[in-house]
């Protein structure tokens, strides 16, 4: 992939949400800085994704946004350029935040990953996805096994593409929060509050969704019991 392409590809971490699930750690704090190894889950997937070549990023704002502003900065110290969507508090869900940051995303595919998941999964992989995305296809995800907290999962894989509906007896994969999306998918919706899952089984019905399956290390890290799980994997 060429210098060009990559310096032209945009992400957005998701960080806008309550933390509900993560209390009392969230109490004083949104859940992007919530401290995995003496660092905050934000940091992970941003410098991942900084290291594997994407320079410009665009992170949502809702509760305590304000926190993650002064964290992290214009992005210059982690060689990056960082630009907000400040979305209040209560936040637009994942399909309403994406919408609204769209005019800073620009009109290409890019790439989403949410701020508190934590994996091994070689970003330089879905930037290659990103740079090569088929025209027909609107959104590409990474899933993962459907882990204990989620054992219905998300979605159902069929040769590299998701079924909606299901198939009957086809196994199912969980959406680990990576992805790579085009504006297109949003063609239609209002400004507000909407989650992005009935777009995604929308396009899938269209035949418009691929999507891998990554069995490494990744952990949804929702609640402080999973992020005490982790820190003793990661022999923190």
């Amino acid at each position: 992939m060429s210098s060009t392409r990559t310096s032209n590809l945009k992400a957005m971490i998701l960080a806008a949400g309550r933390g509900e699930r993560m209390r009392p750690l969230t109490d004083d704090r949104p859940k992007p800085l919530v401290t995995l190894r003496g660092r905050p889950l934000i940091e992970y997937p941003l410098r991942a994704l900084a290291a594997a070549g994407v320079r410009a990023f665009v992170v949502n704002l809702g509760y305590r946004g304000a926190q993650i502003r002064e964290h992290l900065g214009d992005g210059s110290r982690f060689g990056v350029r960082i630009d907000y969507s400040d979305e209040g508090d209560p936040a637009l869900e994942t399909g309403g935040g994406l919408h609204k940051a769209l005019p800073l995303l620009g009109g290409g595919a890019f790439i989403v990953a949410n701020a508190d998941v934590y994996t091994h999964y070689p970003w330089a992989a879905l930037i290659e996805r990103a740079a090569a995305l088929p025209a027909d296809v609107e959104a590409h995800l990474v899933l993962v096994p459907n882990p204990a907290h989620r054992p219905q999962g998300d979605f159902a894989l069929v040769d590299g593409r998701l079924v909606e509906p299901a198939p009957d007896a086809a196994p199912t994969a969980t959406f680990s929060g990576l992805s790579v999306l085009r504006a297109s998918l949003f063609d239609g919706c209002e400004p507000g509050r909407f989650p992005l899952a009935p777009l995604l089984r929308a396009a899938a019905r269209r035949g418009a969704v691929s999507a891998e399956r990554y069995d490494g290390l990744w952990s949804d890290v929702g609640t402080p019991q999973r992020l005490a799980e982790l820190e003793r994997e990661l022999g923190a």
